[in-house]
């Protein structure tokens, strides 16, 4: 699923090609992808016309187009969605469900193989959508607390991973980055946030941070052809990984292998020299 990385950079593709350009229609090819919008695809497209995209916005791995009369699009990659911005008479790309004419005579395609993302349309949504009221703000946020942050992990008694895939605590931290960030602070994704110190959350805040700026400048991780961004262009961070996907090759710190755990219907990869399990009660 895109990341915070993945989703910021959609975003300023966004600004630079869609802000500012009016509606002049839209397209619901797959009623699915508009499965949030409860009036219906029919009441979607009705609201979408003639309206103006003022803004591009973003918050954790959602972000939303701002339109005037304080409205939005809010939208979701889901694990394959993909906004693609095209000439209107150019092929149309496989597993497109939803087309936004524009006023210039381009189009805003959204093409989505799985279906797990989606759009809706949020009214009165242009400075917060209410529908993601609830997630909270990201690392690269500048009203984000980290004072705040620290309190809330150090009042749980769950593992460390589990905490900074919580969007409700932290928003836009995945699966890729929150192992990278644990194996550069460095962490057992398992280690109880009751225990950490506060140096160790500092440093992991240090790190997540430092992760999300290096793959945001290296246009975020492509594993495959299902992210990329608005010109179908790949990210290519995934050449920078340390320890994500990395099973069986040496640690780059200390040559230990890397391990692979099932983790969350998931995996986590960790070093098992630099990232010790925890022990002692301190699981």
């Amino acid at each position: 699923m895109p990341e915070l990385p993945e989703v910021e950079v959609v975003r300023l593709g966004l600004v630079d090609h869609v802000v500012g350009r009016s509606i002049t229609g839209a397209t619901v090819h797959d009623v699915r992808s508009v499965r949030r919008h409860q009036p219906g695809a029919a009441d979607f497209v009705h609201r979408l016309e003639g309206r103006r995209i003022e803004g591009a916005a973003r918050r954790g791995k959602y972000l939303w187009m701002q339109l005037d009369h304080d409205d939005a699009i809010l939208c979701h990659l889901g694990m394959s969605g993909q906004f693609l911005i095209a000439d209107a008479d150019a092929p149309p790309p496989r597993h497109l469900r939803v087309t936004i004419d524009l006023d210039d005579g381009r189009q805003l395609r959204f093409a989505d193989q799985r279906i797990f993302g989606g759009m809706c349309f949020s009214e009165d949504g242009a400075e917060l959508p209410p529908q993601i009221a609830h997630i909270a703000r990201d690392p690269l946020d500048p009203l984000f607390d980290p004072a705040e942050f620290t309190r809330r992990v150090r009042g749980r008694q769950t593992g460390v991973k589990r905490a900074i895939l919580d969007q409700t605590l932290i928003s836009g931290v995945g699966n890729i980055y929150a192992d990278e960030s644990l194996w550069r602070t460095p962490l057992h994704y398992a280690r109880n946030t009751r225990h950490l110190r506060t140096r160790e959350i500092d440093g992991l805040l240090t790190h997540i941070n430092a992760v999300m700026i290096e793959a945001l400048a290296q246009g975020g991780t492509s594993f495959d052809a299902l992210y990329v961004n608005v010109n179908g262009n790949s990210g290519y961070f995934d050449r920078s990984l340390a320890v994500y996907g990395q099973e069986g090759r040496p640690c780059q710190r200390c040559d230990t292998t890397i391990r692979r755990d099932a983790f969350m219907n998931r995996s986590s990869f960790w070093c098992p020299h630099c990232q010790p399990r925890p022990r002692n009660g301190r699981f």
